[in-house]
């Protein structure tokens, strides 16, 4: 197993790697809030456009789009953000994520009963939740909100096993690496969320 893993590894192409390498420096200027990381984040979710597409996962291809797009949209509300002390780290009430958690269900279900009829999608169900939740994520991150690292800890996981499930290791361990930072990156929020002016 670890020698198939080994050689799924070196086969991997440069086009991933860089997607890898890049979608890294994303996660990590984000944690640090820096702006730069939008330009990272845009360029590696061009990439996983064609590999999402090419690993029969539309609804992941189609949420790459929407990232690429979101780029300039968190840009620009970051560059605003900037003058705020503590960045602007803000938190919604627990009635909003209920109210976002059931939208995204239902999302999830009627995207998948769709993909299923029309599609060639190889995990209808998981593929659509992440997407619909990643979808949110970003936003909030893009809105500076605390809660979007749980967001990702939870789409993380289930991209990590998709990716893994259809033959690309290597951004599956990206995933993976994803949740870990994430959980480091909620900390840190919460602690300069907590530092900020009332």
């Amino acid at each position: 197993m670890i020698h198939a893993l080994w050689h799924e590894l070196l086969s991997t192409g440069a086009t991933e790697l860089l997607a890898v390498v890049l979608g890294v420096a994303y996660i990590l200027l984000i944690l640090k809030r820096n702006r730069l990381a939008w330009i990272a984040g845009a360029l590696s979710s061009g990439i996983y456009v064609y590999l999402s597409a090419r690993a029969q996962l539309p609804m992941q291809a189609l949420l790459q789009v929407y990232y690429v797009l979101m780029a300039a949209y968190g840009w620009y509300v970051w560059t605003r953000a900037q003058g705020q002390q503590g960045g602007g780290i803000g938190r919604w009430p627990l009635r909003w994520h209920l109210l976002s958690l059931c939208a995204i269900a239902l999302l999830s279900v009627l995207t998948a009963q769709w993909l299923r009829r029309e599609t060639h999608a190889a995990w209808p169900y998981l593929d659509s939740a992440t997407t619909w939740t990643s979808l949110f994520a970003t936003w909030l991150v893009a809105r500076l909100k605390l809660e979007n690292w749980l967001y990702w800890i939870a789409a993380d996981a289930v991209t990590m096993f998709l990716f893994a499930a259809q033959g690309h290791p290597f951004s599956s361990a990206l995933f993976a690496t994803y949740m870990v930072i994430a959980t480091f990156g909620y900390r840190e929020w919460l602690h300069k969320y907590r530092r900020q002016s009332p």
